[in-house]
């Protein structure tokens, strides 16, 4: 492809991309609830969450928590026990629920808010809305609502599975370990059954890097629930995080492939599975499979960010921007504070002529994370290559270009040998065309030719 149309990758990227997925905030997701406050559906086969293609009918069914892979869990108790003490919703808190999952389940988060929030103000022992008002406030960013609305549904029904995981898990993703391990510490003594609680403090544990510890209680949630899917996948998750990528393929392999009829897959339609199951793959190179998986994740669950985001990336690298734009709209508005989706919309943004647009959201990145030198070069090429920035001469556009490729090489990690890397040669592109410009400026105009001589008058009218 062309140097405008250059969709440009880094290690660093790459590096800073899933530092960002691994600080995910907490999300719930609900595909079909109808019969809020009863207890989930739980066959032999059915995993906790939307994934299944039964869904539950007990309310907010999926947790994420890094790496775009979820804890999925429904409102039946891990333990295999049948839930008590759980309040019914009234008809018209129900009514508000309803239409909240359905506004989330197609992006609206603001719509989503708005009806739960009317959910819980007609009945305040709605203690699944609290639970998905916690997530939509988490999703909008704003993490101090979200835990006093999981801390609400939890304080309804105090063994509430969903709420106390991902309290747990919003409080150790933003930065409050010892008082996530401590809260999931405290309800695993009161509910010693819990699975989920057990898996949640495993993800607790692989989050603070004690990958031995998070092993270890992930086996534990599994002898108490042989079936619990979230606890298999945490597994396959620490080895990631912890670069042991053929143990994490083979724990995947497990739950999406099965080892032969004696052994089937344990949850073939897991959404996380698959979604870290596509990161491994694309990290091998094996860029087609790792589509394919994307795909698949993103069919299972439409709120995938992750997923969104590194299918548009593929979309970009193929000079595909008419398509990788609404993919990354959809993923922000699940997500409106992730810095590599509003990243490489920035660059979509530039590849459709969308200056203004590709400018706030390059920006906006900028602001948001001063040291993701990708930002810097996508804004370089914006001004090398964008004919009409509003407000900004051709001349200053290249000033800019040279300064935005070289706080780049700044602040990039040092390139590998055999990396491509046409920072220079961009850079030397801008100056050479600053010097035309001002070789035309310098350069005087051509004198004003003169004005035709007048044709000689016809001798004595003769023809």
């Amino acid at each position: 492809m062309g140097l405008n149309n250059r969709f440009f990758r880094t290690p660093e990227l790459l590096d800073v991309a899933a530092r960002h997925l691994g600080s995910a905030t907490v999300i719930v997701l609900a595909l079909g609830a109808t019969a809020c406050g009863a207890q989930a559906a739980q066959g032999p086969e059915v995993p906790g969450g939307a994934q299944v293609e039964t869904p539950p009918t007990g309310g907010p069914g999926v947790v994420t928590t890094g790496e775009g892979n979820q804890f999925a869990q429904t409102d039946a108790p891990s333990s295999g026990e049948s839930a008590s003490n759980r309040p019914s919703m009234t008809a018209q808190a129900k009514q508000a629920y309803d239409a909240g999952l359905s506004a989330f389940q197609s992006g609206d988060l603001e719509g989503a808010k708005t009806q739960f929030s009317a959910a819980t103000s007609a009945d305040a022992k709605a203690y699944q809305a609290h639970f998905s008002m916690g997530v939509v406030n988490e999703r909008l960013g704003d993490r101090a609502a979200a835990q006093a609305s999981y801390r609400k549904s939890i304080s309804v029904v105090s063994d509430y599975e969903p709420a106390i995981v991902g309290l747990g898990v919003l409080l150790a993703r933003s930065g409050s370990v010892s008082e996530a391990e401590s809260l999931l510490v405290k309800h695993q003594s009161q509910m010693p059954k819990s699975a989920a609680v057990t898996a949640a403090l495993a993800e607790v544990k692989s989050i603070q890097g004690d990958s031995t510890a998070a092993q270890k209680l992930a086996q534990d949630a599994l002898k108490k629930n042989p079936n619990y899917r979230p606890a298999m996948v945490t597994l396959a998750r620490d080895h990631y995080r912890n670069r042991r990528l053929d143990l994490a393929m083979e724990a995947l392999k497990g739950i999406l492939i099965g080892y032969g009829e004696e052994n089937p897959p344990r949850d073939a339609n897991n959404a996380e599975a698959r979604l870290l199951r596509a990161l491994i793959l694309r990290e091998r190179g094996e860029h087609g499979p790792a589509q394919e998986e994307f795909k698949k994740a993103l069919a299972l669950r439409a709120d995938l960010v992750e997923a969104r985001i590194n299918l548009s990336r593929y979309l970009l690298e193929a000079g595909n921007a008419k398509d990788a734009a609404p993919m990354l709209e959809a993923a922000l508005r699940y997500d409106k504070g992730n810095v590599i989706a509003r990243l490489n919309l920035g660059d979509a943004y530039r590849l459709l002529g969308k200056s203004a647009e590709a400018m706030a959201m390059l920006e906006w990145v900028i602001k948001k994370d001063s040291s993701l030198a990708q930002a810097h070069y996508n804004l370089g090429l914006l001004y090398l290559f964008s004919q009409n920035i509003p407000g900004v001469t051709k001349e200053k556009a290249l000033d800019r270009a040279i300064a935005q490729l070289e706080l780049f090489k700044s602040k990039r990690p040092r390139p590998k040998p055999g990396e491509p890397d046409d920072t220079d040669e961009l850079i030397t592109r801008a100056k050479t065309q600053k010097a035309i410009l001002a070789a035309e400026k310098a350069t005087p105009p051509p004198p004003a030719a003169p004005p035709p001589a007048a044709a000689p008058a016809a001798e004595g009218g003769k023809t």
